[in-house]
């Protein structure tokens, strides 16, 4: 079995760029090279997207039918985030193993997304 990798949907997969208007409304277009990463990465992994619009079937029907819109294969749309090797998420900080450096990170991205 393939290695796990995980897909934020908003902002990574979805270009998000019209913010938020309801688990149901995916408006925006993906972001750039989008299809073509994932394909790639299906060549070495399975590929499976999670979002907070998850939480119902309804949200990850509306993600599904997105996704075939564009053409977008993964593997799967799960409703619980997922073990994987690697989440890739826009609004992630990494944990180096500095919880100073970490409390500092977490006040600069807070004070980043509220620009």
């Amino acid at each position: 079995m393939a290695s796990t990798i995980c897909l934020d949907f908003d902002g990574v997969v979805h270009s998000y760029t019209s913010g938020w208007q309801g688990k149901l409304i995916i408006s925006d277009p993906p972001v750039a090279g989008t299809k073509e990463a994932i394909d790639k990465l299906r060549m070495d992994y399975e590929v499976k997207i999670y979002s907070t619009r998850c939480d119902s079937e309804e949200g990850q029907e509306a993600i599904k039918r997105w996704l075939r819109k564009y053409g977008i294969v993964v593997d799967e749309v799960c409703a619980h985030k997922p073990p994987a090797i690697i989440y890739i998420d826009d609004r992630g900080l990494q944990f180096n193993g500095d919880w100073d450096k970490t409390i500092v990170d977490v006040h600069n991205f807070h004070h980043w997304i509220r620009k």
